[in-house]
């Protein structure tokens, strides 16, 4: 299956945008679930259930949710194709602030995990994970890290879009041609900090917020240091999804767009991913971040038909 952008989708920045701001998907009518975690905390998860035994768990981007509109036209894809579906909001992402210090970053799999066995524990046999950016990531650690041991019901992983190098990832998304991301996932983060320290003032501090110009910078000053890491090279290399992808034991599809403008040459690996054979890999010429925009009666991108051919071959 071979993409084709739209003949009016002439640049990555329009592959990128537009589905992002103007994609609307109808027909979504999520029932919320209150996971708690063992550290007194909750995840907010999103299902759409109709008795299936396969679940596709479904994990977000960077500062996204489960009403993303690329989470939304999976969730429909895959739901009308007899699959249940969890959409899940990592901490902080639901539309209320989690009650501990701790946000959601790139490597946090403890709390995808929670979510898993709480699939299994519903009775579903059958689990597959599909990820974008930063969720891609997170599936691709998670399956890397368990590899033999991961739980016998997880069988497919996908990740689209994938920062497979963190901190390449963050060092291109910093180049002036990506300013307006940046300068929007930096607004939405600064607004949790603040809110948070509003509500723990003696755990969290404003005070560096000033000086924060970049995502590396935010990830210096608050990511690591919250989630137990030095600084934000030492949680770049620890949570990278590239020193885990060796190790996946189930079939695995990564697929990210050569024009994607977060995604540096780091991102695109096929030396190393070609040493797993577990791996599928493509590597489109578009596409954008998260686009794969497809117009057609079924209402489906390209992305949701490649993940669908790929859970049902």
């Amino acid at each position: 299956m071979k993409y084709k952008a739209p003949y009016l989708y002439f640049s990555p920045h329009i592959e990128t945008i537009l589905p992002s701001l103007f994609r609307k998907v109808d027909g979504i009518e999520y029932q919320r679930e209150r996971l708690n975690t063992p550290d007194d905390d909750f995840l907010d998860l999103d299902w759409l259930q109709d008795n299936n035994d396969k679940l596709v768990i479904v994990c977000h981007g960077l500062e996204g949710s489960s009403d993303r509109p690329y989470v939304k036209g999976m969730a429909r894809a895959l739901h009308n194709n007899n699959f249940d579906i969890l959409a899940w909001n990592y901490r902080g992402c639901s539309g209320e602030m989690n009650k501990n210090l701790r946000f959601y970053h790139s490597g946090a799999t403890d709390d995808l995990e929670l979510v898993i066995n709480h699939s299994i524990s519903l009775g579903y046999n059958e689990i597959f994970l599909i990820g974008f950016s930063l969720g891609g990531n997170l599936v691709l650690k998670y399956s890397g890290e368990k590899e033999r041991n991961i739980q016998e019901q997880v069988k497919k992983v996908i990740a689209f879009s994938v920062p497979l190098d963190l901190e390449a990832g963050s060092n291109k998304i910093a180049e002036p041609s990506n300013f307006i991301y940046e300068k929007r996932f930096l607004n939405n983060l600064i607004e949790k900090v603040k809110q948070k320290a509003a509500k723990m003032p003696d755990q969290l501090s404003t005070t560096h917020i000033k000086k924060i110009k970049t995502l590396y910078d935010f990830d210096d000053f608050y990511t690591a240091p919250i989630h137990g890491f030095k600084n934000a090279s030492d949680y770049y290399s620890k949570c990278s999804s590239i020193n885990y992808v060796t190790n996946i034991k189930i079939p695995t599809l990564i697929i990210n767009a050569k024009n994607d403008p977060f995604l540096p040459g780091k991102c695109y690996p096929s030396d190393v991913l070609s040493k797993n054979k577990m791996i599928t890999f493509e590597f489109p010429e578009r596409g954008g971040h998260v686009g794969f925009t497809e117009f057609n009666q079924d209402r489906m991108y390209w992305s949701e038909k490649r993940a669908l051919n790929f859970i049902l071959k």
